[in-house]
């Protein structure tokens, strides 16, 4: 793993999404020293205004949360035309074959299994940056 992944991300606004604080601190520490504008929600109705506030470069969903789950907020997120181009990594405890296909059904971008590295997150990110905006 190359150190340039962190490089790519510099300027990125990024939303976690999470209804645990350890997570959404987690990721946002990780992230800021990556050179990211972060900023955190702690469900899927909080997720949707900040996301309309700051248009994200890219959101990280957990899938369960109280109220409006992540693949409730993929699935607005992407049926959103303003939004729809948003990258979405949903973030899950569970690493089953049903949990990635729902998430692909609901549009996600990428699936990423908690506890995650610093490295999976940000090669995560990268990936979906430089792939989808090569504009």
């Amino acid at each position: 793993m190359s150190n340039n992944a962190a490089l790519d991300l510099q300027g990125l606004k990024i939303l976690v999404v999470d209804d645990s604080k350890t997570i959404r601190r987690t990721a946002e520490t990780l992230l800021v020293k990556a050179g990211c504008s972060v900023f955190t929600a702690i469900d899927g109705f909080e997720a949707l205004s900040k996301i309309a506030d700051y248009h994200p470069d890219l959101v990280l969903v957990d899938i369960m949360m109280p109220r409006l789950d992540g693949y409730q907020t993929c699935s607005l997120i992407k049926h959103n035309k303003t939004f729809r181009d948003t990258p979405v990594i949903m973030l899950s405890s569970k690493d089953g074959i049903f949990d990635r296909a729902r998430g692909r059904i609901v549009g996600s971008d990428q699936y990423l299994t908690k506890p995650f590295t610093k490295d999976e997150l940000l090669t995560a990110i990268s990936n979906q940056i430089n792939s989808g905006n090569n504009t």
